[in-house]
């Protein structure tokens, strides 16, 4: 049985997410943070860990993202995680004032907050969100989080699929201590810095353009060590163990202020 670590509590959507990964049959372990899912797995405390990366409304994870700069775990795998929004709580739909949930969630579903006229306090974790409405048993307020979460804790469901878009998908790295094997459908993450100069972002993507390597996502994040300096996280198409790859990621380690290969992993189907 796979022991995976997740930041959240039980009934978190990166708990579905490991399970739609790994199937059914598995040991979840859940974290406080990001880094605390990541450490135990570097600790053995578990084989794998499942951080959330980027969300098809709201964009990218930049905690997540920032965390795994620094880890010295490989991604051996992607998901995607449907996410569907509910409303959970004591009360009826008339009677809440106030809404509990992680900031991504208030974020994908801020049609309906505004609709409502309801606050909003953020909260670690949607799955904790429950809980803490749970523990208040007051009747104006309520938590978004995912209908398991609701089952779970014992707490009715309110209102489902109050999410702004219901095309709305949470993108997952697995992160383990081996790297993967090369297969036949691979991609592959990085976070590199380029030197503070002119063209020197340029001279990177055209390494990869001429040795006709596809790009499939560039994003820009701030250094947190350095102001006004930013690292970027990068996803092309092909494993690192490619000699052509090898080559391209050696030529551009020369013009970079560091480089990081995240991992590779076989590319996760859109379902």
């Amino acid at each position: 049985m796979n022991k995976v670590s997740f930041q959240g509590e039980h009934g978190a959507y990166s708990e579905s997410a490991a399970r739609k990964f790994f199937g059914e049959k598995i040991e979840a372990v859940p974290s406080k943070t990001f880094e605390d899912a990541l450490k135990n797995t570097e600790n053995d405390n578990s084989e794998y860990s499942i951080l959330p990366v980027e969300n098809s409304i709201e964009g990218s994870v930049g905690q997540s993202i920032d965390v795994i700069t620094h880890t010295d775990l490989h991604s051996i795998g992607e998901v995607y995680f449907k996410v569907e929004h509910c409303l959970i709580g004591t009360g009826k739909i008339d009677d809440l004032e106030t809404v509990y949930s992680h900031p991504q969630a208030l974020g994908q579903c801020s049609d309906f907050i505004q609709n409502k006229k309801l606050k909003t306090v953020p909260t670690y974790d949607t799955a904790g969100s429950v809980k803490i409405i749970k523990e208040m048993g007051d009747i104006h307020s309520a938590s978004i989080a995912s209908n398991y979460a609701g089952v779970l804790y014992d707490v009715p469901i309110i209102k489902q699929g109050i999410e702004n878009n219901s095309n709305n998908y949470t993108r997952f790295l697995i992160f383990s201590k081996d790297n993967s094997v090369a297969g036949e459908n691979d991609k592959t993450s990085i976070i590199f810095s380029v030197k503070h100069e002119p063209g020197a972002l340029y001279q990177i993507l055209k390494e990869f353009n001429d040795n006709d390597i596809n790009l499939t996502k560039i994003e820009s994040r701030p250094n947190k060590n350095t102001n006004w300096e930013y690292n970027f996280f990068v996803d092309f198409l092909g494993h690192f163990s490619n000699d052509k790859i090898q080559s391209v990621l050696k030529n551009i380690s020369e013009n970079v202020l560091f480089l990081k290969i995240i991992g590779s992993y076989p590319i996760a189907d859109l379902d």
